[in-house]
């Protein structure tokens, strides 16, 4: 009998230009070894220069997936993205409460381009129920603003930021320092409250970083469903996703995405 890959699942939106969402988080489970699975909660019309229509699916719909691929074949990490509605959050935050898998939970607000992807009225839903189920909850700068009010413009910002994610209950916070001015190198911040990881990399000089946010949960939901311990998988997942960044080539007429399979040229 043949065994296969640790089991990888993405509960997210479609990105129809195949940089960010859906599209991403299964090039990068399975460019990690892992079988990636999906559930998915709106359909967006997307390219690089934005996004254009934003179609959400029923809750029914996004249950039915999820019960379908859990109850039959099972998971050992699921990875949450675009949730664009407070109906949808609660519907994934209960589905999450009766799984037994790590859960990386990745508080999508607004897309590369600075279109809305979530709707204000979802905000305390993130909060009190979906963050409460977070293994680790992956915002960004702006992010960690919209959620906590905290604006981060320097390092010691970032650790006021990650207490106050972790606040709202997530075992650990990877404060994503992409969007910070200054600096040579890309600064992220993992901590539990009182283990403070901070991961540093080059920072390159490349536009076409579409999915990036994406692709650094999808990899730390990867190396969860390998097994590893937090710090190791986000260790794994930083220098998976510096390398998509510096190979991330030009497609469209706006911004192109990072390269999912850099490993393989």
């Amino acid at each position: 009998m043949t065994t296969h890959p640790p089991l990888c699942l993405t509960v997210a939106g479609s990105d129809s230009g195949g940089g960010a969402g859906i599209q991403a988080d299964l090039k990068t489970m399975l460019a990690l070894g892992t079988h990636g699975m999906s559930v998915v909660t709106a359909v967006t019309a997307q390219n690089s220069l934005g996004v254009h229509g934003v179609w959400e699916l029923p809750p029914e719909a996004v249950t039915a997936q999820y019960r379908a691929v859990v109850d039959d074949i099972g998971v050992r990490a699921v990875k949450t993205g675009m949730l664009s509605s407070a109906p949808l959050v609660e519907t994934v935050a209960e589905l999450l409460a009766g799984t037994d898998a790590p859960t990386v939970v990745d508080p999508v607000g607004v897309s590369k381009h600075g279109d809305p992807l979530l709707a204000a009225s979802a905000l305390d839903a993130v909060r009190t129920l979906l963050l409460p189920a977070a293994t680790v909850a992956t915002p960004n700068l702006d992010e960690v603003a919209q959620l906590t009010g905290v604006r981060v413009e320097t390092e010691d910002d970032m650790r006021r930021a990650a207490d106050a994610v972790l606040g709202f209950g997530p075992r650990w916070a990877l404060i994503k320092g992409g969007h910070l001015k200054g600096g040579t190198d890309a600064v992220d911040l993992l901590t539990d409250g009182s283990d403070p990881h901070w991961l540093r990399a080059p920072r390159h000089d490349n536009r076409h970083t579409h999915g990036t946010g994406c692709t650094l949960a999808a990899a730390v939901a990867a190396g969860l469903a390998h097994g590893l311990a937090v710090p190791e998988a986000v260790t794994a997942a930083k220098e998976y996703v510096t390398g998509a960044i510096a190979a991330g080539f030009a497609l469209g007429g706006g911004i192109g995405p990072v390269d999912h399979a850099w490993r393989l040229r």
